[in-house]
């Protein structure tokens, strides 16, 4: 039986590759000087539009566009409920067949992870109370009880102002795990760790390359031991950006969005909005309620600064159910905010809090915090049984210095390593699920 392991190491580009031992060593060592050109074992490749996590993953594992397999973002807007919302975990949100259906498979962290046709599989899930209460955990059905061999999945470390390189390190050790007491024909494993500091600086410190780079190696190491052959791939890949652009904002100026005002403060209503935009990263999907009101919609938009241009769905394979009237993309330098509000004292609760299912968008500024003693003081409040809620989370786009979504030039875009020679690597995200059962075959 052959087997292969699918390393997805989020963030990582050409033009970073050479500072991770493990990573290089897996590409061939190219010459860095050539690195746009490919490698013996690496290339760079293209992915959809958005270049997000959900849509890039479910490209590649279906080998379909947007439109056919339905993740036309790492979230949108549910017509039928009048909801906004990101960051679904439910299997059957994608629309068409994933190649691993066909392998017993260890998908560990990829998105879309419950309920799925994996053997084995692990996956943040936290425990909610009806007060309100989280409890962080994971949901475990690998069969290796990880929590208690590797201890509490570091939650805080996955994504918010504390993320870092412990979550990576978790993910990786668990899969190693997985991947020598199970022996799965296929082991997908997600590695987020370059996603953070290149999100908040503008500079790519090298160095969070080697950290990811060690967890690499844990995960090849234990391949090796079960003779799985290792294939690295990345979603997208990050770059500076310095205008963050208010889509919201703009189009309720024009008054065409709809807010209600109460205690927690200004609340959204898609359904009661002629327009709104749905922001994830450099994409918005723009929802316009009457056909009549899309070629004014599109005009405002166009002449908003920092927008590079707003087109029809079908324009950029976008064209499903769930997708808006309108797609416009920020420039490379500029990023969509989901913000609504028009001065920062209407902003609801939710806005200043790490609420990735709240948030009618992406929120980058989650990677940030107002002040540690403030934190601090939340936690004591919740020590001590208390009501609380941990509001540390700052109004200021302007400190994001990093973001994705659009395509940038290929040194700077994904890239995926793995055995066949460069001749043999996809270089669409597409042609991925035909390239990885090529190597099952």
């Amino acid at each position: 039986m052959k087997r292969i392991c699918i390393i997805n190491v989020v963030g990582l580009t050409p033009r970073l590759l050479p500072h991770g031992e493990t990573l290089y060593e897996l590409a061939g060592r190219p010459d860095p000087s050539t690195l746009a050109d490919g490698g013996d074992r690496f290339a760079p490749w293209t992915s959809p539009l958005p270049a997000v996590t959900c849509t890039s993953q479910a490209t590649m594992l279906t080998g379909l566009a947007p439109r056919d397999h339905g993740i036309v973002a790492n979230g949108w807007y549910f017509r039928e409920t009048q909801e906004i919302r990101f960051w679904q975990q439910a299997r059957s949100l994608i629309e068409a067949p994933t190649f691993y259906d066909d392998y017993e498979t260890a998908k560990m962290f990829w998105w879309f992870n419950q309920s799925s046709t994996a053997k084995y599989s692990c996956t943040p899930k936290p425990h909610y109370g009806c007060d309100g209460s989280k409890v962080f955990d994971v949901l475990d059905h690998t069969g290796c009880d990880l929590v208690k061999k590797h201890g509490a999945f570091p939650f805080f470390s996955f994504w918010g102002p504390a993320a870092g390189i412990d979550c990576s390190r978790w993910i990786a050790e668990a899969s190693a795990t997985v991947m020598r007491q199970n022996k799965p024909q296929v082991t997908l494993v997600y590695l987020p760790h370059l996603d953070y500091d290149y999100q908040r600086k503008t500079e790519h410190d090298p160095q969070r390359v080697a950290e990811v780079d060690a967890c690499v190696r844990v995960v090849k190491q234990a391949a090796d031991d079960i003779d799985a052959q290792v294939v690295v791939v990345s979603e997208y890949g990050l770059v500076p950006v310095q205008k963050p652009v208010h889509l919201n904002r703009v189009l309720r100026q024009a008054g065409y969005l709809g807010v209600r005002n109460g205690p927690f403060g200004e609340i959204l209503m898609p359904g009661e909005s002629k327009a709104f935009a749905v922001a994830d990263h450099q994409l918005a999907h723009v929802y316009v309620q009457n056909p009549n009101d899309i070629p004014a919609v599109r005009q405002l938009l166009e002449n908003t600064d920092g927008v590079c241009g707003v087109y029809d769905a079908d324009e950029l394979e976008l064209d499903h159910p769930r997708s808006g009237e309108l797609i416009a993309l920020a420039k490379s330098d500029a990023w969509f905010t989901y913000y609504y509000w028009l001065q920062d004292e209407y902003a609801p609760d939710f806005a200043r809090t790490v609420d990735i299912h709240r948030k009618p968008g992406y929120d980058p500024c989650e990677l940030f915090m107002t002040s540690k003693l403030r934190a601090a003081g939340r936690l004591m409040q919740k020590k001590l049984g208390m009501r609380y809620k941990m509001d540390v989370i700052p109004l200021e786009p302007t400190l994001v210095r990093g973001s994705h979504g659009v395509h940038p030039d290929s040194i700077d875009g994904p890239l995926i390593i793995g055995p066949g020679g460069k001749q043999s690597l996809p270089t669409d995200m597409r042609d991925f699920a035909g390239y990885a059962k090529s190597l099952l075959e």
